[in-house]
């Protein structure tokens, strides 16, 4: 992670950010999500509701952006966790976590992951959640070697598909992954 630094976003770094987080889906997710819905994905859409999100009163999330020589090329969210997590006196979860994919294995996630959990603990949370799409090995080895384990739970999420003019729902199974903190 040599001279990257990472810190709270800002406003500013809404398009950067949806850069980020819409080409990481396309990379990361090819294969596993519908291609339909991969392409129909801009940054344009994205940053609007990133804005909306970010601009909302009373939000209880938190976004870090790691920032290299070229600005933001990797960006963590988390707050409390969204649902019970038996056992858990207080829960926080990872909620998203991008890095460009063209530098994906250079510690920046490690580094933002490291980031993210020192804020949790900060904030009175022990465990952290989060949830990983079941058929995605690189991200489930990744939070492995980071702590993390599957603790059972599994949610399903509906991708509409577009294929040759033809609209079919396509279900994928999440896995919630957990961790001391």
């Amino acid at each position: 992670m040599a001279g990257v630094r990472v810190r709270e976003m800002g406003g500013a770094d809404v398009e950067a950010v949806s850069a980020i987080r819409v080409r990481g889906w396309q990379a990361a997710y090819a294969g596993l999500v519908p291609q339909g819905y991969l392409e129909a994905m801009t940054v344009g859409d994205d940053a609007r509701r990133r804005r909306e999100l970010f601009a909302r009163p009373g939000r209880e999330s938190r976004d870090l952006v790691a920032v290299g020589e070229r600005g933001p090329v990797g960006w963590v969210c988390f707050g409390p966790a969204r649902g019970e997590v038996p056992g858990a006196a207080r829960a926080g979860e990872v909620y998203a976590l991008y890095v460009a994919p063209d530098l994906i294995g250079t510690g920046i996630g490690r580094g933002l992951l490291a980031e993210a959990h020192a804020a949790m603990r900060g904030q009175g949370f022990a465990t952290s959640a989060l949830w990983v799409l079941r058929d995605n090995r690189r991200a489930r080895r990744f939070y492995t070697r980071a702590g993390y384990a599957a603790d059972g739970a599994t949610q399903d999420d509906v991708y509409e598909d577009i294929h040759e003019g033809v609209h079919r729902d396509v279900t994928l199974t999440e896995l919630r992954y957990l961790r001391e903190l």
